[in-house]
């Protein structure tokens, strides 16, 4: 039964999406055909809505990872892993020797990130972020998926204890998305030896991942957004610049996080990263300011 060595837990919009095309390069690590399978998340729940995206069951799982040539290391990465309750326990039930990656960003920054790369998808009928984040009590009290959950996965101290307190802590790095921006080389480097393959592959760097934005246009963007086909097809068969340059004419770079909504949102976030700081042992001070 195949079945991977290490797991991308998360966070969402904090580098996952580009971590695991890099990793991907290397000729001693397979990552799974499907990048986000969110199995540990959802195993066992019937989810008609995301299907052929998330994997439910262990068959289903364990067919990503057949047929491996020996002394690949072998991965997935699904950043729902940090905020999903269950996941820990099922990763440990299943693969209790897993290394395990986590990537943090400034928590009101991912919230941010979040809700911006929801409007882009055509996920989020909310245009204020404000707003969402007045209503996200509302959102989680009926059941919304965990997409709009844009505070709430900030707590990262809660989400990572879970797994300190499941794993040893040989088994668990922790790096920040700003590390992963400013020292690529070094925290790649990192990976490498903590994986056990060799560090001195470096990967093509050169493109950037799952960059949110934001439409110009609405009515185009809804378009766009339905024709789900023409996508795959564009993508397919449509040289990168191409593809880049349509994108450009259809979204453009969002406006910054409110500086009022940033300092609401570290005040919301105090505590968690104090603790957060001493869980992973790392300077978490620049988070505050």
């Amino acid at each position: 039964m195949g079945m991977p060595n290490f797991l991308i837990i998360g966070a969402q919009k904090a580098g996952t999406t580009a971590l695991y095309s890099f990793l991907k390069q290397h000729p001693q690590i397979y990552m799974s055909p499907i990048k986000e399978p969110h199995f540990f998340t959802y195993e066992g729940e019937k989810l008609d809505y995301l299907k052929p995206v998330v994997i439910t069951n262990i068959e289903d799982y364990c067919n990503l990872f057949q047929e491996v040539s020996k002394g690949i290391v072998m991965g997935e990465a699904s950043p729902s892993y940090i905020y999903s309750p269950r996941a820990p326990e099922r990763i440990q039930h299943y693969i209790p020797e897993a290394k395990l990656i986590a990537i943090l960003r400034h928590p009101a920054e991912r919230a941010y990130s979040n809700f911006i790369f929801n409007i882009q998808r055509g996920n989020e009928p909310l245009k204020d972020f404000a707003q969402a984040l007045r209503e996200e009590e509302t959102r989680i009290s009926n059941n919304s998926g965990f997409r709009w959950h844009y505070k709430h996965k900030g707590f990262y101290y809660t989400q990572m204890k879970r797994y300190f307190d499941r794993f040893d802590r040989s088994q668990i790095r922790v790096y920040l998305y700003e590390d992963l921006n400013t020292n690529l080389v070094s925290v790649l480097q990192s990976i490498f030896q903590f994986l056990g393959v060799d560090e001195t592959f470096m990967p093509d760097v050169s493109h950037k991942s799952n960059v949110s934005l934001v439409p110009k246009n609405e009515t185009i963007h809804i378009l766009v957004t339905r024709l789900n086909s023409a996508k795959r097809v564009l993508k397919l068969y449509l040289p990168e610049r191409f593809q880049a340059y349509i994108k450009s004419q259809i979204f453009d770079k969002p406006p910054p996080l409110p500086p009022e909504i940033r300092r609401q949102l570290i005040d919301v976030y105090r505590e968690d990263i104090l603790q957060l700081q001493d869980l992973i042992q790392q300077d978490l001070s620049s988070w505050l300011e």
